[in-house]
């Protein structure tokens, strides 16, 4: 495939450092996402997003394909022109929103029939018709439909989802086609179970992907399960390729993953903890909702270069935390996302200087101070 390749650069212990390269720009591994659920990161413009220093977004399929739909999107000139993000975009297949969000839905061989949230009418997602809308939104990076059951569930009932799943990636990479300068993932599954995911990963392996993710993990099991999961599936992945964690996580979890292989991730909780009051900081995560920040004239984060840190004390963020301004959401969503994305930096580099060790023991000392 013209227009994608991932370029490993440095590695320390299992982490790694590298860039992936896309047309429409390089993305520095390891790399996170903010997540842009309906062509938008919630509470912050384009170029805001762009400032943290993000290099790629991820769009979400079942939300996008609902409304405004895919369609309408493809002719107002795609999603990097409908949301003013010209750098690249990765969309998810819609499976985990069509899990957690639809109601009445049923799952057969063919696909999965469901209600939509938002206003009851009926859907039905194949893995065919999650390609074509990936393709209609003109996302770089294009997800597998796969099947994601609710955890924790008994092994014959992973062991099933899983079979249908890799069918599922089968027929998904079929309908992906040929799409030059476009990367189709394909999704590991098998839930915490070590032997389930070995075998996923290897069917993957013999379909052929530009990308592996990891998914299924983040949806409560505990950080140690998540973790005894990685181990006994990223040695399972090809070394050529990017992998992607889905739906991670929280500071210490990315950490931990990027300890254990892992290059992407994602995840609402910058975006979701800014606009309720919360800001990640090298100390620990904060709650700006606390009386004992009121007359705290000091910045939230003294190492951050972001417009919160930089022009408003922690007094200030209270204030309007607490009286419902929308600049709060703003200015901690950027901030939370600017933390992220600083994050990701150290890691690189910790990486690139062979110190990540060093660099995990450090950051966690720090960061687990409570609020």
């Amino acid at each position: 495939m013209s227009g994608f390749e991932f370029e490993l650069q440095g590695a320390d212990g299992a982490a790694r450092q590298g860039v992936i390269r896309t047309p429409r720009g390089d993305i520095r591994t390891p790399a996170f996402m903010p997540v842009g659920t309906a062509g938008t990161v919630k509470a912050m413009l384009p170029q805001s997003v762009r400032d943290t220093g993000a290099e790629i977004l991820l769009g979400n399929t079942y939300h996008l394909m609902l409304r405004p739909g895919a369609e309408r999107v493809a002719r107002l000139g795609g999603l990097h022109k409908f949301m003013d993000w010209q750098r690249p975009i990765l969309t998810d297949s819609g499976g985990f929103q069509v899990m957690s969000l639809a109601s009445l839905r049923k799952i057969t061989e063919e696909g999965v029939r469901f209600q939509s949230h938002i206003d009851g009418h009926a859907e039905f997602l194949t893995p065919e018709r999650a390609m074509d809308i990936q393709r209609l939104l003109g996302s770089d990076i294009q997800m597998v439909l796969d099947e994601c059951p609710a955890l924790p569930a008994e092994k014959s009932v992973i062991e099933t989802s899983l079979a249908l799943s890799m069918r599922w990636a089968k027929r998904s990479k079929i309908a992906f086609g040929d799409q030059p300068d476009h990367a189709c993932f394909g999704i590991v599954q098998g839930g915490t179970f070590a032997d389930l995911r070995q075998r996923s990963a290897e069917a993957l392996r013999e379909i052929g992907f530009d990308g592996y993710a990891v998914g299924g993990l983040a949806v409560g099991e505990g950080q140690p399960a998540m973790f005894e999961t990685l181990e006994a599936t990223v040695p399972h992945l090809p070394a050529g390729q990017p992998r992607y964690l889905m739906g991670v996580g929280k500071p210490d979890d990315i950490v931990g993953a990027v300890e254990r292989g892992i290059d992407m991730f994602d995840c609402v909780l910058p975006t979701r903890s800014g606009r309720n009051g919360q800001a990640f900081t090298w100390d620990g995560p904060l709650n700006l909702k606390n009386a004992r920040h009121a007359e705290d004239s000091a910045p939230l984060d003294a190492q951050c270069a972001c417009p919160a840190c930089r022009q408003f004390s922690r007094a200030y963020l209270h204030h309007t935390v607490k009286s419902g301004e929308i600049i709060a959401a703003m200015l901690l969503t950027w901030h939370n996302l600017a933390f992220y994305q600083d994050l990701m930096t150290g890691l690189r580099g910790a990486i690139d200087q062979g110190d990540l060790p060093g660099f995990a023991v450090g950051f966690r000392a720090r960061y687990g101070a409570k609020d």
